[in-house]
This record gives C-alpha cells, structure tokens and sequence, in this order.
C-alpha cells in the first residue's frame, strides 16, 4: 500500500522538477519585435526554450489540431500535416561563458519534416523521453478569406465608464456563404493575447449583406487593468532599468525597486509591451547561448498583509498563468511582500495578482484599473460550415486603445 501511496507523488515530483528546470519558452515569429503566436498559414513560428539542466535531453514537438474551444479536433493529422506531427528537436546549443549552465533547444515550423496545411488553433506540446508532456504551447493559424474590422473605446456604461473598455468589430465575407451565422460561425476576443482574458460566444446583433455586425455596449467589455510594471536586466554585472541593486553569489541577484500598494492610485503613462519579454544581452554575440540568468527580486510594500488573498508575479515569462514558482510571500518585519524568479537577461514586462480563496484570479487588485490603460485586442473569427470537419479561422482583426484617438 505504501509503495502505490509513494509512487504517484515520486512521479509527480519529478514532473515538477523538470518543468522547473525549463525557463525562456517562446514561441513567435522571426520579425523582430513580433510576440504573437496568431499568424498567417504559412508564417515561420520559432519554439525556443532553455533547460537548466544542461545534459542535451532528447526533446519532441508534437502538433494537435484544436477546435475553437480548444478540444481535439476530428481530424487525422494527415489531413492537416504533409509529414509528421511528431518530431525530435535537433537544434541544440550549450551556454557559453555564463554563470547558470543550461541547453538552448529551438525548431522552427514550418519545417522540412512538418508543414501545415490548415487553418486554425494548435498545440503545441513539448514531450521528454518518456512520453511525458514539459509543456505546451498555443498558437493560430489563420486564413485571409474574411476581413476582421474592430475597433475600442471607453466604455458608455456610467457604471464602467472610468475603469473599462468596450470592444466592437463586424466580418466581412463577401466570398464566403454562411448560411447560419449563429451556427458556423464562433467568435474570440482577446485582450494583449492573454488567453485568461477573453469573451467568446458572442452572436452578431446585427446581420448585413455578407456582413455580420457585433456592436455590443456591455458583453464585450474589458476591464482596463494598468499598464505592465518592467525591468531591463541586460547587463549582467551592472544596475540598469528599475534595478536598485546586484549581489553575486553562486549566480547573480538583482534586487528591483520595491513597489508601493496604493488604493487611491491614479493612473500615469507608462509606455509597455503588454506583458511581454524580450531575450537581450549587451555582454554577447549570441543572445541564445551567451545571455546569462539572474535571480529577480520582487518586493510589494503593503501595510498589512491583504485578507484571504495570495500574491504572484505575473506575465508572459510564465504564460500569463499562476507560477507556484512566482508566488510572494509577506514580512511582517518590512511590511511586505518578496517573491523571487531565476530569468534570463532581457527586457521584461510583469505585474502583480492575486489570487483569493475561490481562485479567483485579479490582475488589477494591486495595481490598479482605468480606462485610459492602451491595450491591444485580437478578435478571431471562426468557421465551420454545416458538415464540415474543422473550425477553419477565416480572419483575424487587431485594434488598439488610445484614449487620444
């Protein structure tokens, strides 16, 4: 009994300790500058990830054709691959000169062994050697058969007017017949391609010759958060942006300046990536293998610790998801909050959330909420006619708030 007790939690541990030693997953385009993952059929997208471990494990990608709720679809991956679905990643490089060893693995898709042939959403796994998920990753793929016009404004609800913003957007098909929109086609909303924030099912209100009008005033609403916290840790040795202090021990330690809980506080521009991270050195040639990883301190001042709430850091550099990892804990002795994160050099866009004992999560609780924060928006439109297989993504339209607009 003690053996089948102790087996499933060895396993378990040993999950975890290998999806900690996995840090600096992205996947993108190759523009510079380009963090979606929502591209055209056909677009180069590059997985890349480091594994601290740095023994050069043998790494699989392997690709899932999704529906537009992102459960398996019924196709075979013959129908949406010419080659495999399944692939080692072969492309791998050890660290050169840094403090924190690790394997730099990348694959880029298309490939020779892969191309895809279908629109619309994937996943993307990561399997180690004994078939185990690492991770995964989502992207979308999408056609230009129907354009995607939105647009963003402050919201015209009095009761939201300061603190949301209202999403709009029509699809135009003129060489598409959709016969049920209600039925054929699915719609997503997402807010700076976060997809923990976004509105689905949503039906036109109104319907026009091969168009399809969605002018909620209240369904398609967004709180409008703050812009994202940052820091610059591209050199190494030395303090740079928002760094107050270095410290090196078995790696080096960089101490970020402390920010200060308050709940009367207005809202100031601060230009952002929404979330992001950029890989970035000034001490290397090869932003790969020669960008070094720190240990990032966090710290949150708040006078008393806050009721039935925990507090993570939180961004892109984990998926936009709550990191065990990145959770803070309080002291009592400074009145606040200090959490911790190994990351590799580079320009990095994070915020604070809580979590309370209904996990639900808040990303605006500490740092504040308004109208005026610039936000990005990506509405996907899908699909899938009467008896066909597949939620085809026919467009994709992109608008971004700007209170001077």
């Amino acid at each position: 009994m003690l053996k089948k007790i102790l087996l499933p939690i060895l396993v378990f541990l040993c999950l975890n300790v290998s999806s900690q030693n996995i840090k600096s997953i992205q996947l993108r385009p190759l523009q510079e500058n380009n963090y979606s993952s929502i591209v055209p059929l056909g677009t180069v997208l590059e997985l890349s990830f480091d594994d601290l471990d740095a023994d050069a494990k043998d790494y699989r990608y392997r690709i899932q054709h999704m529906t537009h709720d992102w459960q398996k679809s019924r196709l075979l991956s013959s129908q949406f691959i010419d080659g495999f679905d399944e692939n080692s990643i072969i492309d791998v490089t050890n660290s050169f000169n840094t403090f924190q060893s690790y394997s730099h693995y990348s694959v880029k898709i298309p490939n020779i062994n892969t191309v895809i042939t279908k629109s619309g959403n994937y996943l993307l796994s990561v399997l180690n050697n004994d078939d185990e998920v690492v991770f995964t990753r989502k992207f979308v793929l999408y056609e230009n058969a129907a354009i995607v016009a939105a647009n963003v404004t402050r919201s015209r609800d009095a009761k939201t007017t300061n603190t949301q913003q209202t999403v709009q957007f029509s699809i135009n098909h003129p060489n598409l017949r959709i016969n049920n929109p209600s039925q054929e086609i699915n719609v997503v909303v997402l807010k700076n391609e976060n997809w923990n924030e976004k509105i689905t099912d949503l039906q036109p209100t109104f319907f026009k010759q091969n168009q399809l009008l969605y002018t909620y005033t209240n369904k398609t609403n967004f709180e409008g958060g703050n812009e994202y916290l940052n820091f610059d840790s591209k050199l190494i040795r030395n303090r740079s942006v928002n760094t107050v202090r270095i410290e090196m021990k078995d790696i080096f330690h960089h101490y970020l300046y402390p920010y200060t809980y308050n709940e009367y506080l207005s809202y100031r521009y601060n230009p952002d990536i929404n979330g992001q991270f950029v890989i970035r050195t000034l001490e290397g040639t090869d932003t790969n293998t020669e960008a070094d990883y720190a240990m990032m301190h966090f710290t949150l001042f708040a006078d008393t610790p806050f009721l039935d709430k925990d507090v993570y850091i939180y961004g892109a550099f984990n998926n936009f998801k709550i990191d065990e990892n990145a959770k803070m804990e309080y002291d009592f002795k400074d009145l606040s909050y200090k959490g911790s994160i190994l990351l590799k050099q580079g320009f990095y866009n994070y915020t604070f959330a809580t979590v309370d004992k209904y996990n639900k999560v808040d990303t605006n609780a500490i740092n504040g909420n308004f109208y005026q924060t610039e936000n990005q928006y990506t509405v996907i439109a899908y699909y899938k006619p009467f008896g066909g297989l597949y939620d085809r993504v026919i467009g994709v339209g992109t608008t971004y708030f700007d209170q001077n607009r």
